[in-house]
């Protein structure tokens, strides 16, 4: 089923049309990525709109809508005005998590239509991939596996956090990034306790632990992974904390399958690090969807009681930080499937002491 139909089977009578703002129901609907534009769908006739930058493009690679320009004379509220007049439009179903107040209030004054509230409806179908989902997801993983593996040998004692990140970064677009799928992560020492540090000054020691987390956006789709290596040695202690988030990590990863209700997942990794001692030092949930974003849904957290579908994309990702002495954090991403769940990560996960 083309991603276009799905969204025209949520026209059930409560809305007769869809205002897709967002960049990611845009790009979902029309399986094309425009930076900026407007889509309305209806039963009786879908139009994308975009300006002279992109129409090209939008014309040549949008299929399922009609492509139309927006310029001075004739802005997004006309283009949407005259579309809601030809296809008979009373309600649209908009997305309250993208659309900020402001905007509503103009489409609200301008457009003569009900606005209802459908952000979970038009987003629900993104939970379950589509195999060429997968397949552009499975090439993005494949380009941040790539990037560590190369970043591994530019990690030295001596440089700071920024220095690494900066080459952390070289290494995925060199692999093939198109983008990246949020600011990596890069800490070192004592900033490992912060779970979302930020790269600083700070200078890359002997014994210390080197946190990245990062990914990369490839045809749209996200990759994520966190890798956490030693400098030169590891204690007994950074050791016992390492291997704790590993079992932890596995624990999670063996209880991941479809109809196991996130909580589920997210306890049993927990449940190893708290009969550990770490558990006041788990502070996070065990992992999230990804996607067209880095954050979807569903998640393998402590709040999500629903059961995990085939074909979610998730992180697997426990962590143990200790406030001003270290961290660790573990994270591969899986894919959902009625027996288990794949590992599409191919990084070792060994603890990795860089000499």
């Amino acid at each position: 089923m083309k991603n276009l139909d799905k969204y025209l089977s949520i026209l059930d009578g409560e809305v007769d049309g869809l205002l897709l703002t967002s960049r990611y129901s845009r790009h979902y609907g029309a399986e094309f990525d425009i930076a900026e534009g407007v889509a309305i769908v209806s039963k009786a006739g879908c139009r994308y709109f975009t300006d002279c930058r992109y129409i090209e493009s939008a014309e040549n690679n949008i299929k399922g809508f009609e492509v139309l320009c927006v310029n001075q004379f004739t802005g997004y509220i006309q283009r949407l005005k005259d579309a809601i007049s030809d296809f008979g439009i009373t309600t649209l179903g908009y997305e309250e998590s993208y659309l900020t107040a402001g905007e509503l209030h103009h489409y609200e004054k301008e457009l003569d239509v009900k606005f209802v509230p459908y952000n979970k409806q038009i987003n629900g179908f993104r939970g379950v991939k589509e195999q060429w989902e997968l397949d552009r997801m499975l090439k993005a993983q494949e380009i941040t596996d790539k990037a560590f593996s190369e970043v591994l040998t530019r990690i030295k004692v001596g440089m700071s956090e920024l220095d690494l990140q900066a080459e952390l970064i070289y290494c995925l677009y060199k692999n093939g990034a198109q983008g990246l799928s949020f600011d990596p992560i890069v800490v070192s020492g004592p900033n490992t306790s912060m779970p979302h540090g930020v790269a600083g000054e700070r200078i890359i020691q002997e014994g210390d632990f080197v946190t990245m987390d990062f990914g990369v956006l490839y045809q749209g789709y996200c990759s994520d992974m966190t890798r956490t290596v030693a400098m030169g040695y590891a204690t007994e202690e950074m050791e016992k904390v390492y291997n704790t988030v590993l079992q932890a990590q596995l624990a999670g990863i063996a209880a991941t399958r479809a109809g196991v209700i996130g909580k589920d997942i997210d306890g049993a990794a927990r449940k190893v690090i708290t009969d550990a001692g770490y558990g006041e030092y788990f502070g996070h949930g065990y992992g999230h969807s990804l996607g067209l974003e880095i954050h979807e849904s569903p998640n393998t957290n402590p709040g999500n009681s629903s059961p995990m579908p085939a074909g979610a994309v998730c992180s697997a990702e426990p962590g143990i930080y200790i406030p001003g002495k270290f961290g660790v954090r573990i994270e591969d991403v899986v894919v959902v499937t009625e027996t288990g769940c794949e590992d599409i990560t191919r990084s070792p996960k060994n603890l990795i002491i860089v000499k």
